[in-house]
This record gives C-alpha cells, structure tokens and sequence, in this order.
C-alpha cells in the first residue's frame, strides 16, 4: 500500500490517499488468469479489487495503470459476467456521480469459471476434424 497526500500551495494536507500497490504474488495471481484465458485488463482489475471492499474507476485506474477506456471494457465485461457490484456517489461540487465498484463474484468462483472456460475451449479444439 502507498498513501498519497494532496497538498495545498500552503502545503496543508487536503486529502490522503491510500493506493493498493500490486506485490510479487498480485503480480503471479494476475498472470495466473491471462494462463487461463482472460484479458490482461479484467485480469488487472480483479487483481486490484480481490482485496479490498470497494474502490471508484479513478482509484483502479491510477492504481493498475490502465487508461479509462481500458476500465470500462474491463467492467463491461465483469458486469455481463454478473461478477460486479456498483453504485454511484455524488462527487463534491459539480460533475458527474462517482462510480464505486465491488467484486460480487468470490475468487474461487472466478477461477472456477475460467477454468471450466479453458476445458470447454479445449474440448471444442479437439473435436475439430483435423485437415489431412
């Protein structure tokens, strides 16, 4: 974890930040779900979010790296799958809500389905008739 504190011209803290940074065994779990088939993206933001509660885009994506059209796919994808929860909260002062989201989905059901994915994927291979 990485605090981060945004001072004012006077050098008063105006707000902290605390940031998830990926470690070694963040880093081996996420290439562990690109193994089994997911997009580097999904696999980046299920890795930010497995532990903690909840978190806004702007927090996944100053904290993966990913630019916002990268967090939108990878949420789309994570909604149709039925592993996200959001909502939205007013942002201070004007401007659109901010969205705040969750893993619905536990770990194990995640890897379970990419796993069954991989099988299926690997059984549909097989059975192709081969060209000779």
């Amino acid at each position: 974890m990485i605090m981060i504190f945004v001072k004012s011209a006077g050098g008063s803290i105006i707000k902290d930040v605390t940031i998830k940074v990926a470690d070694k065994k963040d880093l081996e779990f996420m290439l562990g779900l690109e193994t089994l088939g997911m997009k580097r993206a999904v696999a980046c933001v299920i890795t930010f979010l497995k532990d903690l509660e909840e978190r806004s885009s702007r927090d996944i994506e100053v904290a993966t790296g990913l630019r916002q059209p990268e967090v939108s796919i990878a949420m789309q994808t994570l909604r149709e799958k039925g592993w996200l929860t959001e909502h939205e909260i007013k942002s201070s002062g004007k401007g659109r809500p901010l969205k705040i989201y969750a893993l619905r989905a536990t770990i194990d059901e995640i890897i379970n389905y990419c796993e069954e994915e991989k099988s299926r994927e690997s059984a549909r291979i097989s059975l192709r008739p081969s060209r000779s």
